[in-house]
């Protein structure tokens, strides 16, 4: 590993696209840009690498390998060993709400009573250059306490109160590049972006407070991509001088590999770990893709996959298990629903369906939980207050045994029907229609839709017509019957919205990436270009 602090000039390693922000100056510094140029310098290499050997893992599964704990790191596994104590300001975490980086997000979020607010450069956030750049430049302003916002229409000032939530800061994922920015001829990583520039501008000050910096770590799917983890956050520390283990991560299991990794997970960042927590959505997608190719795994109506399903309920407890075994704290996931207003009896159930699902997560043990709305922090607190009396319940014990690697390998009952292929093409095209507009969180039919909701519904169908599925009324699913519902929905949702320029590109994008030989790996990807090619066109409009 290269530990040059000091990267060649500036002006000859970076290169920027033609977007400028207002923020830039504010953001991209040039002692920020050297910080981001050693951390690509020292690490981009081994991230393409650890992104390379996902294809090579995808590859078994499709030739029928089944992933299990491995036997290289039994030890790990079976020794009696602790992680890091937690930090003073993440002991209590019983509540936590989620949102995208924009400045009135984050105020009500840090405003929400939850406590803490995990601001999300990734599935909820769209990446257009203004989205990535003002998320930086607020969430500055959030770390200083100086952050407020004038709504103009409807006459409200906006700042944050005088106990505001603990605030972690998610990144986009290890697959992902930021193309508005090169280094040495090359796109930056997404993740040591928006990892690199938050860290730099903010570790000291949160460091000082006593309250961080702390991220969470999405998309992992080995071990070996935690020990990354762990040595870009050992980098940066030694860069700023700061004390070991005053970053903290919570990591998200979120891959159906990283399941049978956990203890592995936290070994690796165990100088630096706060907890798991359970990405149920992106826990979903991951079995439907990893799986795609088997017609042995084919899963019924995304709105059939609950919590409550034996392989999803066992990957939770494992969760569980495996954190209050190391001292770290177990996180619950994502409840979809939003409250429904102007509709009493829609919201009482949505509202009971939430409560349900934090009462399982708080009697199961989980130390806390995620919500998407402020509405919702109170449903959640209640729960975990009545069931969870102390500050977390790490020291517990559990009640549960497993057969693990037979559950985590199950998969959920149910059939495929209509309305659920129908449900999945509409969530598809109106979810990548809001993202190619800037806006990475929508809610969609009572429920709050982000890229990892997104992407069960496409990989779903994707996996249906490849199997040539059949629907409960006989019906096999092909492409010419997919192709006709995406029409037909195409046609609803233009009559029901108003005019949306994005909503051709969303579905023909939507139309190539569920009819393809090839199964896409994330969405964002060629959704990504589209945005990019949609920003460079407004670019050269006033040239015209």
């Amino acid at each position: 590993m290269n530990s040059n602090n000091n990267p060649q000039s500036l002006n000859e390693a970076i290169k920027f696209s033609r977007t400028h922000h207002e923020f830039e100056d504010d953001v991209l510094t040039d002692d920020a840009l050297k910080f981001l140029t050693c951390l690509h310098e020292n690490f981009d290499l081994e991230r393409e690498d650890l992104i390379r050997h996902r294809q090579v893992v995808q590859n078994k599964l499709d030739d029928g390998w089944n992933p299990s704990f491995l036997n290289e790191t039994l030890e790990i596994r079976e020794s009696n060993w602790k992680a890091a104590n937690p930090p003073s300001a993440l002991v209590d975490r019983r509540v936590e709400i989620t949102g995208p980086v924009d400045r009135k997000m984050i105020i009500n979020g840090m405003n929400s009573g939850a406590n803490v607010f995990m601001a999300d450069f990734e599935d909820s956030c769209s990446p257009t250059w203004d989205n990535i750049i003002s998320g930086q430049k607020n969430l500055f302003d959030a770390v200083s306490g100086s952050i407020s916002l004038k709504d103009k229409i409807k006459g409200k000032f906006y700042e944050l109160n005088d106990n505001p939530a603990i605030l972690i800061v998610r990144p986009r994922g290890l697959h992902l590049n930021e193309y508005h920015i090169q280094i040495n001829q090359k796109a930056i990583s997404a993740s040591l972006f928006d990892f690199g520039l938050f860290f730099y501008h903010n570790a000291k000050t949160l460091s000082k407070k006593g309250l961080g910096p702390f991220f969470y770590i999405p998309k992992i799917e080995s071990y070996k991509e935690a020990r990354l983890w762990k040595n870009i956050i050992k980098y940066s520390e030694n860069y700023l001088n700061l004390e070991t283990g005053t970053t903290r991560v919570t990591v998200l299991i979120e891959t159906i590999t990283a399941g049978f990794q956990m203890n592995e997970i936290i070994f690796e960042l165990k100088d630096y770990i706060a907890g798991l927590n359970c990405g149920r959505w992106d826990y979903i997608f991951s079995k439907i893709k990893k799986f795609k190719s088997r017609k042995d795994f084919i899963f019924p109506d995304r709105s059939l996959v609950t919590m409550d399903t034996k392989y999803l309920r066992t990957y939770s407890k494992l969760l569980i298990k495996t954190c209050h075994s190391r001292g770290i704290h177990a996180m619950g996931g994502m409840a979809a629903q939003i409250p429904i207003k102007d509709d009493p009896v829609a919201n009482s159930a949505a509202i009971k369906k939430v409560e349900l699902d934090k009462e399982r997560e708080v009697k199961d043990g989980h130390d806390g939980t995620w919500v998407a709305h402020p509405g919702l922090v109170p449903v959640a607190l209640e729960k975990f207050n009545n069931f969870m009396p102390e500050k977390n319940q790490i020291d517990n014990p559990l009640n549960f045994t497993l057969d693990e690697h037979v559950e985590l390998m199950g998969i959920p009952p149910g059939v495929i029907t209509h309305d659920g292929l129908e449900q999945n093409i509409q969530v598809g095209i109106k979810y990548i229609t809001a993202w190619l507009s800037g806006v990475g969180c929508v809610p969609i039919n009572n429920l709050m839709e982000d890229a990892a909701t997104a992407e069960i519904s496409r990989a779903q169908i994707w996996q249906w017509i490849k199997h040539s599925a059949k629907i409960d009324n006989g019906k096999i699913i092909t492409p010419e019957l997919v192709n006709k519902l995406v029409n037909e929905q195409m046609h609803i949702i233009s009559e029901g919205q108003k005019q949306n320029e994005f909503l051709k590109q969303a579905t023909e994008l939507f139309r190539e990436i569920v009819l393809s030989q090839t199964f896409e790996e994330f969405l964002t990807i060629p959704a990504y270009t589209q945005l990019l090619s949609n920003e460079n066109q407004k670019l050269l409009e006033p040239l015209k």
